[in-house]
């Protein structure tokens, strides 16, 4: 409780600097919970700003008014730019009492004068009473500490107020915290220094979910380690939200060996679009998953995401860490392709990143680890990878991040997929063009990598089949004409011809497509194309004689990649 001696109308600012503009920082509004529970008579505000912002500007609006104490969320992705304020804070307010959390306290306060700032270590919520009393009484030591996991009596708040839907998190993702902790203890991450996991009570989350949707979120955003780690209560708050989450997307991060079938049954019904889920495999090495302390089997991990996929409702991303221990080179194009056979519609590959005080950290120098000095750690060379091949590697990344993680290619990677092609080389030949072409220098748009796929891809026995998957998926999203590179071969009928042909077969009316007297205002809204029969079997579409006539209707279809409706004329 407040204490007597508690200062009146003292000022506390707490300071958010995120990656983009519609993220938003769920440690400020934590933080804000705890001081007016213990400093009741304080004025705590919150600032949001971006690591895009000018210094200069967000420098002034920290310390506009003078505020008696000054708290900063530092994360990886903004520790430079705190430990930057930090210091020019204490130059410019030389009274003012400076704070910093989060995961990067420790490593900005070494690189700042003693007795600059005082860090918090751990949760807000387990600092103690002791860190509230000082702070009034304004002796601050420089280190406080606290595990929220290792409370004897753990309980968290609601984060939001009504107000802060407007002020604060209007166009903004929403965080959401309905767990802490991690039932994993992957080496490479923060969350591998305490096990165990702590759940809300579930009719607590359930109440304020509630409260965030009526607010209709664009997105809400679960912070869970691992959200199905009790895979019945992941299940009850879903059933929660898919009837009252209406335009809300929800993103979860998931473990890929916690589902049943009650839980398939469920989730095969929920609205296309409504759900994104993360799933980190990281590897599928035996040597590299047992290395990390990553217990995961990664058979059973495909078979999982194939099976989601096959709904085709929910957004699927999965993971993989380059430069992790014991992967060669061959080993991670072995674990690309498998994480592409799993059919995820996303595949994230990034950098291992040596974060201070994880175990992979500490075995740096036994797996003769080189990475960068500064945030975010990332890795430069290992046992099993030369900078050069990692380097390589890199880039090969970089390839599949363009071409494969948006919708401008599906019906390609689907065929890549079925026809059993060394995914791998394909990528590394197609990464070889892009690096002749500049690629990585130009603005990564559809017609550039469509041209440079169709580049890759002449010669080969199937380049007809593949051209007119590209013209296919061309067309569908959203485009009226193709581009001089998918021009049709001698002899096919061109996109006019079959409209032509069509207006003059096709009924005045046609169930489904269009009404009585509205033959041709679609007629000039669609786009006509005669695909061989060869690439509408590939696509699934019943097809007889030598192709099938389609239309691309101007109105979106209703799949988690809005992709124009396509309709077999």
């Amino acid at each position: 409780m407040p204490r007597d001696s508690e200062k009146e109308n003292m000022h506390i600012r707490l300071v958010g600097l995120n990656a983009r503009f519609t993220h938003s920082c769920l440690a400020l509004f934590c933080v804000r919970n705890e001081l007016e529970k213990y400093c009741s008579l304080a004025e705590v505000v919150i600032f949001q700003g971006t690591v895009n912002d000018g210094y200069y500007e967000t420098l002034l609006r920290v310390t506009e008014g003078g505020p008696d104490a000054l708290f900063f969320s530092a994360a990886i992705w903004n520790s430079e730019l705190v430990r930057r304020l930090v210091g020019d804070c204490r130059r410019l307010l030389p009274q003012v009492v400076l704070v910093v959390g989060g995961p990067q306290a420790g490593e900005i306060a070494a690189g700042l004068p003693a007795g600059c700032c005082t860090i918090v270590r751990g949760e807000i919520e387990a600092v103690g009473q002791g860190f509230y009393d000082d702070l009034l009484q304004g002796r601050l030591q420089p280190l406080y500490a606290g595990s929220f996991l290792r409370l004897p009596h753990r309980s968290l708040a609601f984060p939001y107020r009504d107000e802060d839907f407007v002020r604060h998190l209007r166009h903004r993702h929403i965080y959401y915290e309905s767990s802490r902790g991690c039932p994993f203890s992957c080496s490479y991450c923060l969350s591998a220094a305490e096990r165990g996991v702590w759940h809300k009570d579930l009719d607590q989350v359930c109440a304020e979910l509630g409260e965030i949707l009526r607010h209709r979120p664009r997105v809400v955003r679960f912070v869970d380690r691992t959200f199905n780690d009790n895979p019945d209560r992941a299940l009850a708050i879903w059933e929660f939200l898919v009837p009252r989450g209406g335009e809300t997307l929800f993103h979860f991060e998931i473990a890929p060996d916690r589902f049943n079938e009650e839980t398939f049954d469920f989730l095969a019904q929920v609205p296309p679009g409504m759900f994104q889920f993360e799933i980190g495999i990281q590897s599928t090495n035996d040597d590299t998953l047992a290395a990390i302390d990553r217990r995961i089997d990664p058979l059973q991990a495909r078979e999982l995401v194939r099976r989601l996929a096959a709904a085709a409702n929910i957004h699927l991303h999965v993971d993989l860490i380059l430069g992790l221990p014991h992967e060669t080179g061959e080993a991670f194009l072995k674990s690309f392709a498998d994480v592409f056979a799993m059919e995820a519609h996303y595949i994230q590959m990034g950098l291992l990143k040596l974060l201070p005080d994880t175990p992979i950290r500490h075995e740096a120098e036994a797996h003769s680890y080189l990475f960068c000095a500064e945030p975010p750690y990332s890795v430069l060379a290992n046992r099993w990878l030369t900078h050069g091949e990692l380097a390589d590697l890199y880039w090969f990344c970089e390839c599949v991040e363009k071409f494969h993680n948006n919708r401008f290619f599906v019906s390609l990677w689907r065929y890549l997929r079925h026809s059993d092609e060394d995914i791998a080389g394909f990528f590394q030949g197609l990464l070889a063009v892009c690096r002749e072409h500049g690629f990585f220098g130009l603005a990564a748009t559809q017609e550039l990598m469509c041209s440079l796929l169709s580049r890759h891809c002449a010669g080969r026995t199937d380049e007809g089949l593949i051209s007119d998957l590209l013209r296919y998926d061309w067309l569908r999203c959203g485009h009226r004409l193709l581009p001089p590179f998918l021009a049709l071969e001698a002899g096919r009928e061109s996109p006019g011809a079959t409209k032509d042909r069509l207006y003059q077969t096709m009924p005045a009316e046609h169930g489904g497509v269009y009404g009585r007297g509205e033959k041709n205002h679609f007629f000039r809204k669609a786009v006509f194309l005669r695909l061989s029969s060869e690439a509408a079997g590939m696509l699934g579409l019943a097809v007889s004689g030598d192709g099938i006539d389609l239309c691309f209707s101007a109105e979106r279809d209703d799949s988690l990649f809005r992709f124009n409706r396509v309709v077999d004329c």
